[in-house]
């Protein structure tokens, strides 16, 4: 679908006139969005505003990451969006030129339908297309916002545990979290480097009166990019933190087992020994033998259960072994 928004000379907002209308002296400027097109409607890039075959193939293959393009009439400009289910980046292509703004996109674009809906109710974005690019560029930014937020929310929750997860599902979460993180890294770093370009290029000497919105943007995007470190970071902490417990959970099993195991050897060693089908062992005949070697045993086990306790192997459960 294509859609036009034309403000006159005259500056009133005009929707869905037919691309040759652009192209009339009352146009004072118009955007044309390319919102979901066909393959039809893309061949327009060419056929009807003659940009540059490079420019046309970035939009048409949609790796590009962020990025800014100098042409003798326009600038070329690759940003990102993101989905809120997947957190995927989604490209958006905008060509801006001194009288119009050409975007381009295959996924409908929750920052650029806001953007459209104002144009006609908001007067100072009458002020021309690199004004209402920044207007589209700091709605995108926004947009990053809510997933980071969640996140934040999440990483609290499993850090207070409050709703009782088992040390495993804790961990999966944390590390679902850091895999999130890094896909919002991937899109918002280049973002910042792109707006970086944007307010330091001596190119841009038409955007001079925009250079303190965009600077408004890169300081969203450096939030973003502290906030994703700052997350990283906490995940770090919590996976750590969790980890040692758990290790340390295995160490006070392991010990446990270990005490057992020690005081039960030399019982099993007698009773192994007094287990042995031989006729010349006289303390089977002798009829006080079976308490006696009880009582030994028992002897064995106190003995050694005291000797272990004098050293110290039972301060672990208390957190000091």
């Amino acid at each position: 679908m294509i859609r036009t928004c034309v403000i006159t000379k005259d500056f009133e907002v005009v929707y869905d006139v037919p691309l040759p209308f652009l192209k009339k002296p009352s146009v004072s400027w118009y955007w044309v969005d390319f919102h979901e097109p066909t393959d039809e409607e893309a061949k327009l890039l060419a056929d009807f505003f003659h940009f540059h075959p490079l420019a046309i193939e970035d939009c048409l293959e949609f790796i590009q990451r962020p990025k800014l393009d100098f042409y003798d009439q326009y600038l070329f400009m690759v940003v990102h969006s993101i989905n809120q289910e997947t957190l995927e980046a989604e490209e958006v292509d905008l060509f801006i030129g001194q009288n119009f703004l050409v975007s381009f996109h295959k996924q409908s674009v929750w920052g650029i339908n806001q953007v459209w809906e104002r144009l006609q109710t908001e007067e100072h974005f009458q002020a021309g297309p690199f004004h209402v690019m920044y207007h589209v560029l700091d709605k995108l930014v926004d947009d990053y916002f809510p997933p980071m937020y969640r996140m934040e929310d999440m990483l609290n929750d499993l850090d207070e545990n409050t709703n009782d997860h088992t040390i495993q599902e804790i961990l999966e979460k944390v590390f679902d979290i850091r895999g999130d993180l890094s896909k919002l890294r991937r899109t918002i770093v280049p973002m910042r480097d792109l707006l970086y370009r944007i307010i330091n290029s001596d190119r841009l000497q038409r955007m001079k009166e925009q250079h303190i919105y965009f600077h408004d943007i890169y300081d969203h995007l450096l939030k973003l990019v502290e906030m994703i470190e700052a997350n990283r970071d906490i995940t770090s902490d919590i996976r750590d933190s969790y980890l040692s417990l758990n290790s340390n959970r295995m160490n006070t099993i392991m010990m446990t087992l270990t005490v057992i195991t020690t005081i039960f050897m030399p019982l099993t060693f007698i009773a192994g020994v007094y287990g042995m089908n031989f006729d010349n062992m006289p303390e089977l005949h002798w009829k006080y033998g079976y308490f006696a070697v009880l009582g030994i045993m028992a002897l064995i086990a106190v003995a050694m259960f005291f000797l272990f306790k004098k050293k110290g192997w039972f301060r672990f459960h208390k957190g000091n072994g």
